[in-house]
């Protein structure tokens, strides 16, 4: 599976400063000159760096100064994933040679090659026949090749044969040009020093820095005055300043006067390339007619074009072939997506296995958001859920509710689903961590989990409730991870909850974490008196059809957690009304909620004392104490003294 390169990754939206200067200026290099200097390129940080996006930019820029140049970007679990799909499918020797006539093949997140041998030498087999081939190959990790646990020496001999560098944490004047430029994207206005005294506060991942832009654009845009700096300290949640940037470092002139720029390009005679075309097409098992009437031609205006048109249609039947075999195992073989000339046929094939698949779970359409209470504590969190429903994966991506059990956040999260579901192009998946764990360890069982994939990645949008509950599941955040990616750079829109603070998920990968910190986190607030009173009076009103403002007063003083409380509070009201204890009121409620203690019983005669000895009317006597009165056998029916 080969991920579309994100339009915003680009060299020119990326700031730079010291701490990723020498990255930068090697992945302009290698972007200006593929497989001649720095081959491989091996960058490695911490998650929210921005390794992705230098990844990206040097797809984007080679192909700008080329566009004919092959440019492939993957994560490892998209190698590995499609790598045993082919190999399930019987297409494991085409699907090595795919890559072998890729110019750029970047390839993000390496570093879980660990204990993973047979991808170890798939990765070593290709690097070397890139290498030999003068075509570029650029990885990304959080960590240095040789901390990556059980990775092959030959691995790491390679990638110290090209350039190993680090990107660091962005320093207080990266961090404030990423906020200032971040905001301009955004359109979004800021007073003197407010974006300076978030740079303050020692925030060193990008993702978690953009998130803390998302949190200030959100709270001003509810906000009836400009935020100041230290209103906007508060609300991000920090007081400590950094320290002074460091100095620059010497070796960046040394590097720049290692980097050449030498292109070179061979080109084949045209007869020469189709009839190649036709004999690799062909032994993979495609028709290659419309290759085969081009020789029939004298000239041909341009016959790269005509290659590459070829090639990217055999790369939509084998996306549509792979998908299929997901869905639908027995239509996977089938002649349809072996003819290029014919792609409607094989779409058709698609709609009819795509047909067979069951959709993902919906959002509750009993939860909608004219249902929930507006009050200061509750007005950033429904601006945000409002903005997301109308513009969705465009301004809060992912947006991460917060807050204890019982303040709404499920309530929240159906009702932007069911706004989402209105417009929405496909289905709104909509359910709990437990839930999508349950799901998939089921499909592991049924060996069934390409399917379940695909079911998630047809979906416009991910409401996931209680993640915090996918703590120590490894296996659900290894395939939330790679969702998350695929629905993040397609634009659509994800929405978290989480009854802890992100900060507080231990048991949650940094690689995930850090992608929910780079969205809108709002905190939905444990309910006060004015929220319990008016949540009472709402509830009696839908009851009663009479709301008493002195009874939804009264219970509105009551201690309660959430609103589930409060309504268990009036349904025990209701039920006293409903039993002829009274009418409803603060009364009767005052008599059901907080009794008064019951009068101490007067004392009377003391009860005659017994020694616990019965005479049974058959005769004889027995302890209550000591004996066993009957045993269900008439030949054990003896009586037996507890020793």
């Amino acid at each position: 599976m080969t991920v579309t390169l994100n339009p915003l990754y680009r060299f020119e939206t990326l700031v730079v400063g010291a701490a990723n200067r020498l990255a930068v200026t090697a992945a302009k290099a290698v972007a200006e000159s593929p497989g001649t200097v720095y081959n491989p390129l091996f960058i490695y940080a911490r998650p929210g760096l921005g390794k992705t996006h230098l990844l990206m930019g040097i797809g984007h820029a080679a192909r700008a100064i080329n566009p004919r140049l092959a440019v492939e970007y993957l994560t490892l679990d998209d190698f590995v994933e499609a790598f045993h799909a082919a190999i399930a499918a019987g297409h494991g020797e085409a699907y090595r040679k795919r890559f072998l006539d890729v110019d750029v093949l970047l390839v993000d997140d390496v570093q879980f090659l660990t204990h993973r041998r047979e991808m170890q030498a798939e990765l070593l087999r290709l690097t070397d026949a890139l290498q030999t081939a003068n075509r570029q190959i650029v990885l990304t990790s959080d960590r240095p090749p040789a901390e990556i646990e059980a990775l092959d020496e030959r691995l790491i001999r390679r990638f110290a044969g090209g350039l190993i560098i680090d990107v660091s944490a962005p320093d207080y004047e990266t961090r404030v040009a990423i906020l200032r430029r971040k905001a301009e994207e955004r359109r979004a206005g800021f007073a003197t020093g407010v974006l300076e005294a978030v740079a303050a506060l020692g925030i060193d991942n990008v993702r978690e820095l953009l998130g803390a832009l998302n949190r200030l654009i959100a709270f001003q845009a509810v906000s009836e005055t400009p935020l100041g700096p230290e209103q906007a300290r508060r609300l991000i949640g920090g007081e400590q300043s950094v320290s002074a940037p460091p100095e620059p470092r010497d070796e960046f002139s040394e590097f720049l006067s290692e980097v050449t720029a030498t292109v070179a390009q061979q080109v084949d005679a045209w007869r020469t390339e189709v009839s190649a075309a036709i004999l690799r097409w062909t032994g993979e098992g495609f028709r290659t007619g419309r290759l085969e009437r081009l020789l029939e031609q004298d000239m041909v205006d341009d016959p790269e074009r005509d290659l590459r048109a070829f090639q990217a249609d055999v790369e939509r039947l084998q996306a549509m072939q792979a998908e299929a075999a997901e869905l639908a195992p027995d239509l996977a073989g089938s002649a349809g997506f072996r003819d290029p000339g014919d792609l409607a046929g094989a779409e058709a094939l698609l709609a009819r296995a795509r047909e067979g698949a069951h959709p993902p779970p919906a959002p509750s359409p009993l939860w909608r958001l004219e249902d929930l209470l507006e009050v200061p504590d509750t007005r950033m969190a429904l601006e945000a859920a409002r903005v997301v429903a109308e513009e969705p994966g465009v301004r809060y991506n992912p947006l991460v509710i917060v807050g204890p059990s019982g303040v709404g956040k499920t309530h929240l999260l159906h009702a932007i689903g069911n706004r989402l579901t209105a417009g929405a192009s496909g289905p709104v998946a909509c359910l709990s961590a437990p839930e999508l764990t349950g799901e998939l360890i089921e499909a592991i069982d049924r060996d069934a989990v390409g399917a379940w994939r695909a079911r998630y990645r047809r979906a416009s949008a991910l409401l996931l409730d209680d993640v915090h509950l996918i703590a120590d599941k490894d296996r659900t955040q290894d395939e939330l991870f790679v969702l998350f990616n695929l629905l993040f750079e397609s634009g659509r829109q994800m929405i978290f909850t989480s009854s802890l603070p992100l900060a507080e998920l231990a048991g949650v990968e940094a690689r995930l974490r850090t992608r929910l910190e780079g969205g809108l986190v709002i905190e939905l607030p444990p309910l006060d008196r004015e929220v319990r009173e008016r949540v009472a009076a709402r509830e009696l009103d839908t009851r009663f059809g009479n709301m008493d403002p002195e009874l939804a007063a009264y219970i509105g003083s009551r201690p309660a957690e959430s609103a589930r409380s409060v309504q268990l509070l009036v349904q025990r009201v209701m039920e006293a009304a409903e039993l002829g204890e009274g009418a409803p009121s603060a009364r009767l409620a005052q008599g059901i909620l907080d009794p008064a203690p019951a009068a101490p019983t007067p004392a009377g005669k003391p009860a005659p004392r017994s020694s616990g000895v019965v005479a049974p009317s058959t005769g004889g006597a027995r302890s209550r104490e000591k004996m066993v009165w009957e045993w269900p056998g008439i030949g054990d029916r003896v009586l037996e003294e507890w020793r």
